[in-house]
């Protein structure tokens, strides 16, 4: 028989290097707080788009943009078009180069770099009634919500990565005022060819397209609703069938009152969550599928939830704006106040 140790060894060392892996990832049961990075900009930031664990692009009030290529060491930033009087509330990170950026409004924009920021062209102009809530977009289509124009909601679509624009006119309709939260650019979703977008303040109702926009459903949500203030502000998607929803009351950041929500059904239908809720009013919220965590964030602290956001833990009273996943699934990147910036610890 031929000696078989120098084939053993090997064997031994990919499976403790294996074990060691497994036992990394068990051991990590809390988030540890965030990394807060220094961006060199005061500017309130909700436009936040991880492209990879170290491709970020961020926009914000002032007109302000912003980019890292090296996971927040060193950041890039400008001025979109000399528009330093423009919130610029969500963005749209293609790759290292090529960015989207939407307005909220005064005026309501769109504009489009392809050289990592040094300049930007307008791809859209919205009239005078439009008010740009959320961006989002899957490979070549892309997707921007709007309030409430001339009786129905104000969908503007993309097919070639927003070099060109077009205003659905399959729009569902909608109540003369009604709107969107433009808090953290996450009240619209998509995955292949479902669509969704949230409302909120009167009525705080969900969205539903599974055709790309051209087909639409609405349906009641249990959050609170009823006030300006209320209802849901961020959608994110567990799996295919599985949505979570947060929100609750900007004017009562304290407040746990109905501030999340669940769908198990692609949003028709939606529950309160059974145990204890996120510590207050949250304007983000996604999920992180590695240690299959809901992270949610808002003005007075960061929740995060491990068993599908029936219970919440407070792990941060660090305030944020936005929280997103980035697109390889490998970091979790929050933006906020005063040019805040931060990457989840784990």
């Amino acid at each position: 028989m031929k000696n078989l140790k120098p084939l053993i060894f090997p064997l031994v060392l990919l499976f403790v290097f294996s074990c060691e892996k497994q036992n990394k990832k068990s051991e990590v049961k809390n988030p540890l707080g965030w990394d807060l990075l220094e961006t060199s900009v005061n500017s309130s930031i909700r436009g936040l788009s991880p492209v990879t664990s170290n491709i970020v692009w961020a926009s914000g009030s002032g007109g302000i943009w912003l980019r890292t290529l090296d996971g927040g060491v060193t950041w890039d930033s400008g001025i979109i078009d000399g528009l330093d009087s423009v919130d610029f509330r969500d963005i749209e990170g293609l790759d290292a180069a090529t960015a989207v950026a939407v307005s909220a409004g005064q005026p309501a924009v769109i504009y489009k770099t392809k050289d990592g920021g040094i300049t930007w062209e307008k791809k859209f102009q919205g009239s005078e009634k439009d008010f740009f809530d959320g961006m989002v977009f899957h490979k070549n289509h892309g997707f921007v919500i709007g309030d409430v124009v001339d009786g129905l909601w104000r969908i503007i679509y993309t097919k070639d990565f927003g070099e060109t624009w077009i205003i659905s006119e399959t729009s569902p309709k909608g109540k003369i005022g009604s709107g969107s939260f433009a808090a953290s650019g996450s009240g619209i979703l998509v995955n292949e060819d479902d669509l969704w977008f949230i409302s909120g303040g009167e009525e705080s109702k969900l969205f539903y397209s599974p055709d790309r926009g051209f087909h639409w459903s609405e349906f009641s949500t249990p959050i609170i609703q009823g006030e300006p203030s209320q209802g849901a502000f961020s959608l994110t998607l567990i799996d295919q069938n599985v949505l979570f929803a947060v929100g609750g009351d900007f004017m009562e950041e304290n407040s746990k009152v109905k501030n999340a929500m669940i769908s198990l059904d692609k949003g028709k239908s939606w529950s309160l969550p059974e145990g204890n809720p996120p510590s207050g009013y949250r304007s983000g919220v996604t999920y992180y599928p590695f240690h299959h965590w809901l992270i949610s964030v808002g003005p007075n602290g960061s929740d995060f939830s491990k068993n599908g956001g029936h219970d919440w833990e407070r792990f941060s009273d660090v305030g944020f704006h936005a929280v997103f996943l980035d697109k390889s699934q490998s970091s979790i990147w929050a933006s906020g106040p005063d040019g805040k910036i931060a990457r989840l610890k784990f």
